[in-house]
């Protein structure tokens, strides 16, 4: 019988494929109007040109040291807004550590997304994790990656030593 190509099946690791400590998030959302795009990218601009250390993004990536690369990016002529990372440990995890220390900045910007979620996302958590997940384009498996068993932390440790 030949492997799945499609399904849930098809998207479990092989056992020759070590399983990373590693995860990828895809999210994409959609954009509720053009007026709402210049408001965001507006926002966006506004907190990604502050140096690092009033960066209200970058101060939680750093001090949760569980984000391997993070981005925003417009897609689709700007409907959609994607953030793109690659983070360590369990999605809940990821997704609640975020909240308690930036949920201000995911509240600004869900205000501009159709189908958001009840805000703020700090009282409503789960309603948030759900469409965050609903949200979330899944890799196709197996998801590479150069250091499978290397957390952020483990790295930061190996460039400073």
């Amino acid at each position: 019988m030949d492997a799945p190509t499609s399904g849930p099946a098809a998207a479990q690791p092989t056992q020759q494929t070590p399983q990373a400590v590693q995860n990828p998030l895809t999210l994409i959302m959609s954009i509720k109007s053009p007026a709402d795009y210049t408001q965001l990218a507006a926002l966006l601009q506004k907190i990604q040109s502050a140096p690092p250390d009033r960066n209200p993004i970058w101060l939680a990536l750093t001090k949760l040291n569980t984000v391997h690369f993070a981005r925003f990016v417009f897609l689709e002529s700007n409907t959609k807004l994607a953030v793109i990372t690659t983070y360590d440990g369990s999605f809940d995890a990821y997704i609640n550590e975020f909240v308690d220390e930036i949920g201000e900045v995911f509240n600004a910007l869900l205000a501009h997304m159709s189908d958001a979620p009840p805000l703020p996302v700090q009282q409503n958590r789960q309603a948030f994790l759900d469409y965050v997940r609903k949200n979330d384009l899944r890799a196709i498996e197996p998801f590479f990656s150069a250091y499978p068993k290397a957390t952020v932390l483990d790295i930061l440790a190996a460039v400073e030593s």
